[in-house]
């Protein structure tokens, strides 16, 4: 048991490790997991059934497009919290859920907790189509278009100027913002970010997921999800798309080339891939953004992470755990409540906030 408890690989600039070792002990602290949960499969399997569901209430709020359309925002405005009394200061993390998640995933359930717990306001975009809502026009969303975050970021900053904002994306939402604040460099509106269990290569990703044992218990069922949410918009999707084409798919990357690549205009999915792909874009990232990964997580391979260009990236670090699977990250025997994942985000979240120029000048003393 004891080969599985392992402090965590950080790999990253001196100046982002000195403020992590300082303001995020969760970085020093071996991870244990939870020994009848073997393997990152399990741990990924296990978490969906096993792990509490918070009491959240939730604001919901739609606001349109440039596009016409319209984007699902879930808020937790936290006008109670007695650290930050005042709504247009108070800080706020908006959350981009994984691929066919929302704002009801114990994940981010878990995550607004929290958040509130420190005082802090959060909002969780909604994926188009994925929050209840009706689509407007005929356009979904991806993991390399990231005009709904810059749309949810914009509306955000104009209701409370003042307040900072942090991005935290899961998964497919961390591809997302690691892609926006790639993009935006200086001009993200963000302090800071953090992402969890991101895929860094799309490619690797997809040949990950097609492996006969990931395959059955993964890649059909979030195929299957992909293809319900698009039947149900099917009236408005079918002007652009050959709907019955694309629920012929059967896994994600048939998908992507049936689909997602055709509703996005790029010639095949490999040109999407590449474009979604976050792992050669660390050096435009203008804001310090912690990174954390499981080694065994069967929907991003290790040897796909960017082991050696994170350290070069003065604002990004990874933090790279040997166990815990995809959003997984049990520990102990009755996994049930908080687990690592969460004390990560909690720390980090926390230490961003309250030591937001201590944060900063670390990551500039790297330059």
């Amino acid at each position: 048991m004891h080969r599985f408890i392992k402090v965590p690989v950080l790999m990253c600039a001196d100046g982002f490790r000195a403020f992590l070792h300082t303001h995020c002990p969760v970085v020093l602290e071996r991870f244990c997991p939870t020994p009848w949960c073997w393997g990152g499969r399990v741990q990924t399997l296990v978490r969906v059934f096993i792990k509490s569901c918070p009491a959240v209430t939730y604001r919901n709020e739609i606001i349109r497009t440039g596009d016409g359309g319209q984007l699902s925002l879930d808020w937790a405005d936290n006008l109670d919290s007695a650290k930050y009394p005042q709504s247009s200061s108070r800080p706020t993390v908006l959350i981009l859920p994984g691929l066919t998640g929302n704002s009801r995933q114990t994940y981010v359930l878990h995550m607004v907790q929290q958040a509130v717990r420190h005082g802090y306001r959060c909002v969780v975009m909604n994926n188009r189509g994925f929050g209840g809502e009706e689509l407007l026009t005929p356009l979904t969303f991806c993991a390399a278009n990231t005009q709904d975050v810059e749309t949810a970021v914009n509306h955000v900053k104009e209701l409370y100027p003042q307040a900072p904002l942090l991005g935290a994306g899961v998964s497919l939402g961390g591809m997302l913002l690691l892609n926006y604040l790639s993009r935006k460099g200086r001009d993200s509106k963000m302090i800071s970010g953090l992402t969890l269990s991101v895929s860094w290569n799309s490619f690797e990703s997809s040949k990950s997921l097609e492996q006969p044992i990931n395959k059955l218990l993964f890649n059909r069922h979030l195929t299957s999800n992909l293809r319900h949410t698009i039947n149900r918009h099917r009236k408005i999707l079918e002007k652009v798309i050959d709907i019955d084409h694309v629920l012929k798919a059967r896994t994600i990357r048939e998908f992507d080339e049936r689909f997602t690549s055709v509703m996005f205009g790029y010639k095949s999915c490999i040109d999407y891939y590449q474009d979604a792909s976050p792992c050669n874009k660390l050096p435009q990232i203008a804001v310090p953004v912690l990174c954390l990964n499981a080694a065994d997580d069967p929907f991003s391979p290790k040897h796909a992470f960017p082991v050696t260009l994170a350290p070069r990236s003065p604002n990004v670090a990874l933090l790279v755990t040997s166990h815990g699977g995809h959003i997984g990250f049990l520990e102990g025997l009755f996994p049930h409540g908080e687990g690592y994942m969460d004390r990560v985000f909690s720390q980090f979240v926390r230490a961003a906030f309250e030591h937001q120029e201590d944060l900063k000048e670390a990551c500039s003393s790297d330059k």
